[in-house]
């Protein structure tokens, strides 16, 4: 596709907003705009992360995409109030990090969870039959506890995705795998330990970042505007008021809209691995 008025798109850093959990949509969104970045051929990317993190085949995939576009223009990866987990993961695909002293970062790691509901059925009187093809089809069923094999065969599956997490952020950091691992355990951080620690190369705002990366890509830092690549609105979201204009009533909806989400989340990755901060 031709895009005309390159010349401006090349003066201009284009920027991504990585908000909220990171799920199917969120990839979608990341890897359209990613293709449209190089398309009209900005010369810099800010990478604004702002996410607990999420799955972990979609983080892979944006970070993917992230990596090979690095190849071309410069990236550099803005921390705001938290990047956890998966949004940490993210952040590896960009050449440079900027975070905020106060910056809720780190939580590397894994985790799966199940729900066993097996003695609140045994009150209502409700069992289930189960006909199944082999032993762990039913893995991690709501209705029974977990047999010692099954515990094994998900402590493996954790462990393996824990280890590439692991080796993508010694890698992107140019650190050692024994150095990543000694504070990849779980814990959280603040930008300013994140630093010390060797995972965020800089404190700063997110216009420190995006002067940071101006200079990177031989632009005017007082001159370059951003070109934010925002998610497609739907055509119901295009009439509604912006934050400002919300009322109480609608400011309730809103909330119960992204409780409603969280819990779809929460339904839909039961039972898969995670890269995701829980607090």
């Amino acid at each position: 596709m031709v895009w005309p008025f390159k010349p401006r798109f090349r003066k201009q850093i284009a920027r991504i907003e990585i908000s909220g959990v990171i799920a199917g949509a969120t990839r979608k969104h990341v890897l359209e705009a990613l293709k449209t970045i190089e398309e009209r051929k900005f010369p810099a990317l800010l990478l604004r992360i702002d996410s607990p993190g999420g799955t972990v085949g979609d983080s892979q995939e944006i970070y993917s995409a992230l990596k090979r576009l690095n190849e071309k223009i410069k990236i550099v990866a803005s921390f705001g109030n938290i990047s956890a987990s998966g949004g940490v993961y993210i952040g590896m695909g960009a050449q440079h990090i900027m975070a905020n002293p106060g910056t809720i970062t780190g939580s590397i790691g894994v985790i799966l969870r199940g729900n066993n509901l097996e003695r609140l059925l045994d009150k209502v009187g409700i069992s289930f039959k189960v006909i199944k093809s082999g032993p762990y089809k039913d893995i991690l069923a709501f209705d029974r506890d977990l047999t010692e094999p099954e515990q094994t065969i998900l402590q493996e599956l954790i462990d393996t995705s824990y280890h590439q997490f692991v080796q993508t952020v010694a890698e992107a950091r140019k650190l050692t795998v024994d150095a990543v691992r000694s504070f990849a355990d779980g814990r959280i951080f603040t930008g300013q330990q994140a630093v010390e620690l060797g995972v965020v190369d800089r404190l700063g705002t997110e216009e420190d970042a995006r002067r940071w990366v101006a200079e990177l890509a031989g632009l005017d830092p007082d001159k370059s505007q951003c070109y934010t690549l925002e998610e497609r609105k739907s055509f119901l979201s295009r009439f509604l008021p912006g934050r400002g204009q919300l009322d109480s009533t609608m400011l309730d909806s809103r909330l119960l809209e992204l409780g409603a989400n969280w819990l779809e989340f929460e339904l839909s990755t039961s039972g898969l691995p995670l890269w995701l901060y829980r607090p």
